[in-house]
């Protein structure tokens, strides 16, 4: 479909990294303890508008490469892949929950945490890596149809995105003191999406196709 392989497995995938808690997870919650649900509800915003710079300056950017070579496609396929490898070792590895030593942000205005939250995502080089690394992986480089099934999935991964942070922002307090009290909830989810990480480098890298 429009070049995509694997889309139930790109969602489902989605949707378990989108759990993992991170650093905008970690701002949104803080946001909401701090000043409310309406200033969580901006920050969500905020980041949101962040991913989508990121998934466009991906998907066109990516998008050339593949009309230019696909062979120079590929060899973007494989070092995102290697990275997933790394990154996903690094976070299956880490013994922190994230969470354990939070702290609440300081009060700002609405339009001040909706920037913030741009700033926050649009800045995070890690993010730009992450949908340069991710996304190419469920793309077919013989089959693509330009930017399209890049924006495909990057807004899919908007969507369940945006779900998980409203829901957060709507249980901020009970999410954000189980999290604290349970330390482990935060482990156990880094390893999960470690564990993705290093499946999609390994899928690649043992499929000739």
């Amino acid at each position: 479909m429009f070049g995509i392989e694997n889309y139930q497995g790109f969602v489902l995938a989605a949707v378990i990294l989108n759990l993992t808690p991170g650093a905008d997870t970690f701002y949104v919650l803080t946001r909401c303890v701090a000043q409310g649900r309406q200033a969580g509800l901006v920050s969500v915003a905020g980041i949101m508008t962040g991913c989508v710079v990121h998934v466009l300056g991906t998907a066109f950017g990516l998008s050339v490469i593949l009309a230019t070579s696909a062979m120079a496609f590929n060899m973007v396929k494989w070092a995102g892949a290697l990275y997933l490898i790394g990154l996903g070792i690094k976070t299956v590895m880490d013994k922190e929950s994230r969470f354990s030593s939070a702290s609440v942000c300081q009060g700002a205005g609405l339009l001040a945490i909706y920037r913030q939250g741009i700033l926050t995502n649009v800045l995070n080089p890690k993010v730009a890596l992450f949908f340069l690394s991710f996304l190419p992986q469920f793309i077919d480089a013989g089959a693509a149809q330009g930017p399209l099934p890049f924006l495909i999935l990057g807004g899919t991964f908007l969507i369940t995105g945006s779900t998980w942070f409203m829901i957060l922002a709507g249980t901020a307090a009970l999410m954000t003191r189980a999290l604290r009290e349970n330390p482990r909830i935060g482990i156990i989810l880094n390893r999960i999406s470690g564990l993705i990480f290093i499946s999609f480098g390994l899928k690649l890298a043992f499929n000739s196709k």
